[in-house]
C-alpha cells in the first residue's frame, strides 16, 4: 500500500469514529434524561413557594405537561 492510501484509510476512519461516537453518546443522553428527569414536582413546588407563589397541583401538574411536551 502507498503512504496516500494510508493516509485515506486513517482519516476516513477517524471520520467514522467520530460519528459513531456522536450517535452513541447522544442515544446514551436522551434515554438518561427520560430516565431521570431534571426537575420533578416536589422540586416545581420548592421553586414556585421560593417565588412566593403557592402552588396548586393542578398548576403544577400543567407546569410538569408543559416541560414534558417541551422535551419530546
Amino acid at each position: 500500500m502507498s503512504t496516500w492510501m494510508i493516509i485515506l484509510v486513517c482519516a476516513l476512519s477517524l471520520i467514522a469514529g467520530v460519528a459513531i461516537g456522536f450517535f452513541i453518546a447522544r442515544k446514551y443522553m436522551m434515554s438518561y434524561l427520560q430516565k431521570n428527569p431534571p426537575i420533578n414536582e416536589n422540586m416545581l413546588r420548592v421553586m414556585m413557594m421560593q417565588m412566593g407563589q403557592k402552588p396548586s397541583q393542578k398548576k403544577i401538574n400543567q407546569m410538569m405537561q408543559a416541560m414534558n411536551k417541551q422535551m419530546k
